[in-house]
């Protein structure tokens, strides 16, 4: 059967000697995944549809298991992204989340939208850690661990300073902090973005400024609960690791 999509490449790994395959994350069909044949030749018409982070049109044969790609056109190539260090460190990083959090049969028009809106945003030149931190979150709801930051997740008491449980799963006022003593105790700042973040819809992501402090917080907050629900390693994130150590 052939299929038209629209799609983001999220991953692409060479297949023998002149193929590629890529995965790709579509408006309507979760994750694909497409051979390309021959996209390592210096003349394929199809090489630079497998570029990482490409968006475009796919219109590739399947009948079971991986596609093949026979024709494509590119929407937004995001070269940009492959060729600044740091934009390309997030960029791959929300590809990899994409692609090991979000199971094959997971069609959302929500995320792949909130994952075009994330690349593009790094791409202008936004603080790609903050818009990190958006897209985590994002991930989080679509894997079923969404937070709650609005209230006490023991007794719903709203008012007071919070701490963020990832075992609860959200925030937990003064009188309920015991039940969990590893959790980690929010600054006002941190709260109040974490519930602006909790709604915000990539898309209409505006300028973001953020004091370091409140930035290095919002950063153990989503560890916490990344580490916890989601609980996988990256190789991505390990790379932002080590390029924040020499940045410093």
């Amino acid at each position: 059967m052939q299929y038209r999509v629209e799609g983001i490449v999220i991953r692409s790994m060479d297949y023998g000697e002149n193929n590629k395959i890529v995965t790709i994350y579509t408006k309507t069909h979760g994750k694909v995944g497409i051979v390309v044949r021959g996209a390592k030749k210096a003349k394929s018409r199809h090489g630079s549809m497998t570029q990482l982070f490409t968006h475009g049109e796919f219109i590739y044969f399947r009948n079971s298991g991986l596609g093949t790609l026979t024709h494509g056109e590119i929407i937004q190539s995001h070269h940009v992204l492959r060729e600044q260090l740091e934009m390309a460190a997030y960029s791959s990083y929300a590809a990899e989340l994409t692609d090991r959090v979000l199971q094959e049969e997971d069609a959302s028009g929500y995320m792949y939208e909130q994952l075009h809106a994330c690349l593009t945003a790094i791409e202008e030149g936004k603080d790609g850690e903050i818009i990190i931190q958006l897209f985590e979150l994002k991930i989080l709801e679509a894997a079923g661990y969404g937070p709650n930051f609005e209230s006490c997740t023991s007794c719903d008491n709203d008012q007071g300073s919070m701490a963020l449980s990832a075992r609860f799963g959200g925030v937990l006022c003064e009188r309920c902090r015991y039940k969990d003593t590893s959790a980690l105790v929010l600054n006002e700042g941190t709260l109040k973005l974490l519930r602006l973040f909790r709604r915000m819809d990539l898309r209409r992501l505006g300028a973001i400024q953020v004091k370091d402090e409140t930035k290095k917080q919002l950063k153990q907050a989503l560890r916490l609960l990344m580490d916890t629900h989601i609980g996988i390693t990256l190789k991505s994130r390990s790379f932002i690791d080590q390029m924040d150590k020499f940045s410093i």
